[in-house]
């Protein structure tokens, strides 16, 4: 998300190709071969700048590309949501976008009440059989939304949800109750968005950065009169402190080797954050700091299914 032509689109603080590319060659130097993006993301600008930055860093069979649909792109009835004609214009807009023939993770960016999971669950097998997507996946949604999708795939014997990318950091652990135990049970990799509470876990608290003072989604998700929030955050500072690392490390760290989750999806926007990120799985907390981090976590509102 954080890539793509600044001002174009919801996010004005994106960077641009020229400063894209260098944080995009260091992933792959490091080892890094699963990339996210969306069409939503700088109005597909996120995608052109992925896509042209890995065919000439990257052999296609290296690396696997993830992107998404659903959230309005254009003016106009066809232009969001999830229905067969969407998809379908959607997909080849993409695969244009990210000069490849096909994409190895197909996502829906969230649930679409206006049309029955029977047609979007039909017309992603379609481009399953196809060839233009190799694996489906989906984004926030209430636990019987995707079940109901699973159950309409396994009813059919179309292909059926891979993936699941929803909203799980120390600041909201809301999908801990129903979502990931559901994922377990049916063999869904879950690979979380805003591991770091964009960013709000990885600094002192109250303290703005250009993209928090523009971002008014985080400003939704996160309530920054939450006492118990604060508790979290002067938590994972302080066993930062202790074990000499970044509080980013931390906080990563903690969402990486959660039960059930695959791979958490970390946007960083420099070199050097890209490098402490890239440790941070391999970091071990003890379980006396697991549970400095967990004990002040409150049940919080039900964010980010919009």
């Amino acid at each position: 998300m954080a890539f793509g032509t600044p001002g174009v689109g919801r996010h004005s603080w994106a960077m641009d190709e020229a400063a894209s590319r260098p944080l995009l060659k260091r992933a792959v130097d490091l080892g890094i071969n699963f990339f996210d993006t969306a069409n939503i993301y700088s109005a597909g600008t996120s995608e052109e700048i992925v896509g042209k930055a890995l065919s000439d860093y990257l052999r296609r069979e290296d690396y696997v590309i993830a992107t998404k649909l659903n959230q309005r792109v254009r003016p106009g009835p066809n232009g969001g949501g999830l229905s067969r004609k969407a998809i379908r214009t959607e997909i080849d807009l993409s695969l244009r976008r990210l000069k490849v023939d096909y994409v190895d993770l197909y996502q829906i960016h969230r649930w679409d009440a206006t049309t029955p999971i029977e047609e979007t669950m039909e017309a992603l097998n379609d481009l399953v059989r196809a060839g233009k997507v190799l694996y489906i996946g989906a984004s926030s949604m209430y636990a019987w939304q995707f079940a109901q999708s699973l159950a309409v795939s396994k009813r059919n014997g179309w292909a059926r949800f891979s993936t699941m990318q929803n909203h799980v950091n120390l600041l909201y652990r809301e999908e801990e109750r129903e979502m990931i135990p559901l994922c377990v049970s049916e063999g869904v990799a879950v690979i979380p968005w805003s591991p770091l509470a964009r960013g709000r876990l990885t600094r002192p608290w109250g303290e703005q950065t250009h993209r928090s003072g523009q971002d008014n989604i985080g400003k939704n998700l996160y309530a920054p009169s939450q006492d118990v929030d604060r508790q979290v955050v002067d938590a994972v500072h302080a066993v930062a402190a202790r074990r000499k690392v970044s509080a980013a490390t931390v906080a990563l760290s903690w969402v990486a080797n959660r039960p059930g989750i695959t791979a958490p999806i970390i946007g960083a926007t420099s070199i050097a954050q890209l490098e402490e990120l890239v440790a941070a799985p391999d970091f071990q907390l003890s379980p006396q700091e697991c549970e400095m981090l967990e004990s002040p976590y409150a049940p919080h509102p039900v964010q980010g299914y919009e």
